[in-house]
């Protein structure tokens, strides 16, 4: 019997070894996603390590962990003022795209292969969401920024369109195993529920977290992430059990609590965003081992056929006519169709039909396996090629924002400003981030006693502390002072 030690070794050195190679994402424009699942392909049973494994429920439940925190990491790391004016063009694509995409991907399987219509709408819906993560990193490694509310827009969706893929996949899978499954009527219900149920939850959970995390004032930062792990985990939980989406749920919580201003926010949103790595690193490597590469090229053929109607035809058909009332321009359309790589959860999804016993399970998993290989090496590649070609880069100069001439000014003396918390001021035992300063309020030093301290958001103010504040606003200072009065 093999120890745990061995167990340890090989996945230490898996993750480090995409840590290291992740390099290559940055140098050639390879998406990192297609090199953490190259790694498990290689280290399974048809690769170098010879590691066998093909519990494909271990690998759907990593997969369903790894969504829940990969969600949440992108709402939170998500600006509310970027997304709300593609709201409309966002929520329709990941929806009414969505479902567009996987009828146009169905008429294809249909034709190529020996499925029902019914069958085939099961295997496009699996291919039918977009992959966020893969999208951003090439673009921000190779410094593509985009013109106008494009990525924003590619953003909402890509983080959205994931329930949508989800739902559908339950849906038809259940459809065809169950003779007395729903009728259409009470589906469409069900899927207005399931939205309602969670996005009315993510958003509560998502506006009670912030004030939460200002009034429970932990002894220990550590306990801060440990309290959000938590939170999260009991919302996709609850969400699902009453009957709600989960993983909209927590999306959305992630955004909402975004809004808000709380203790260690700039800490917690990158421990967020170093979780969502580390699960992107398991889902992949673990949905890498799971396949065989050497029953791929039985597959290659209609794979590839499937992978060109979604690049070409699906994919652009969809986002042309959920675009079509919009304000975007035909390079717009254009490029937001190319930016429709499939990623992590696709392969997820084609695990369902295993643990359905459906017949076309296996041949479903690989055609989809193939269709994510060839859409994040041809689309993922090729993306900041199609940025310029399009012309949708910004090039624009650099012009001055509203507060370049408050950056670029010298601190003159008139800006700095003492002050003492006097005895039963309400802001006595309240943290620092609890007050909402505007922005040009700045407490720059704490003296306590004999002690200067530095003070942070989550710095708890005591009778009597003296501080050190620069505002640049006269006004904005006297207002701040009333509050401090009379909070």
């Amino acid at each position: 019997m093999e120890s745990i030690e061995l167990y340890l070794l090989i996945a230490g050195f898996l993750i480090l070894l995409s840590v290291i190679t992740s390099k290559l994402s940055s140098r050639f424009g390879i998406p990192s996603l297609f090199i953490f699942l190259a790694l498990g392909m290689l280290a399974g049973s048809d690769g170098i390590l010879g590691i066998h494994f093909d519990n494909v429920e271990i690998a759907q439940n990593i997969g369903t962990l790894a969504l829940i925190f990969i969600l949440f990491g992108g709402g939170l790391d998500t600006a509310w003022k970027a997304v709300r004016p593609v709201l409309k063009d966002g929520l329709i694509l990941a929806t009414l795209g969505v479902l567009l995409t996987a009828f146009m991907v169905a008429l294809c399987v249909y034709y190529i292969l020996d499925f029902t219509f019914l069958e085939s709408l099961l295997l496009s819906a699996i291919i039918s969401s977009t992959d966020a993560a893969a999208v951003f990193a090439i673009l921000r490694s190779k410094g593509i920024l985009l013109k106008k509310k494009l990525t924003p827009l590619l953003e909402l969706e890509s983080g959205s369109n994931d329930p949508m893929a989800i739902f559908l996949t339950i849906a038809i899978l259940q459809i065809l195993l169950l003779p007395e499954s729903p009728s259409m009527v009470e589906w469409i219900f069900k899927f207005f529920l399931q939205f309602l149920i969670g996005g009315a939850l993510g958003f509560t959970f998502g506006f009670l977290l912030p004030i939460i995390l200002n009034r429970l004032h932990l002894n220990y930062y550590g306990l801060y992430p440990v309290f959000t792990i938590g939170w999260i985990l009991f919302l996709f939980a609850a969400s699902s059990m009453l009957g709600g989406n989960g993983f909209l749920a927590v999306y959305l919580a992630g955004i909402v609590a975004n809004t808000k201003e709380f203790v260690h926010k700039k800490n917690l949103i990158g421990f967020h965003d170093g979780l969502s790595w580390i699960m992107q690193i398991a889902v992949f490597l673990a949905l890498g081992l799971l396949v065989f590469p050497s029953q791929l090229p039985d597959v290659a053929i209609q794979g590839l056929i499937i992978s060109l109607w979604l690049m070409f035809v699906a994919r652009p058909a969809g986002v042309f006519l959920c675009t079509m009332f919009g304000s975007h321009t035909i390079k717009d359309r254009i490029f937001i169709s190319w930016v429709g790589l499939r990623g992590a959860v696709p392969i997820i999804l084609a695990t369902y039909p295993y643990s359905s016993n459906f017949e076309h399970s296996n041949l479903i998993f690989n055609i989809v396996f193939f269709i994510v290989l060839f859409s994040i090496l041809i689309q993922g590649t090729t993306l900041p090629l199609m940025a310029k070609w399009l012309n949708v880069e910004l090039k624009t100069k650099e012009s001055k924002d509203d507060n370049e001439e408050v950056v670029a000014s010298p601190l003159f003396y008139h800006t700095l400003k003492q002050f003492y918390i006097e005895v039963n001021s309400p802001v006595i035992g309240k943290s620092i981030v609890e007050l909402n300063l505007p922005q040009n309020f700045l407490i720059l030093l704490l003296k306590r006693d004999k002690d200067y301290l530095k003070p942070t958001g989550s710095t708890i103010l005591l009778e009597n502390d003296m501080l050190l504040i620069q505002c640049t606003s006269e006004s904005s200072y006297k207002k701040v002072l009333k509050r401090f009065n009379s909070f």
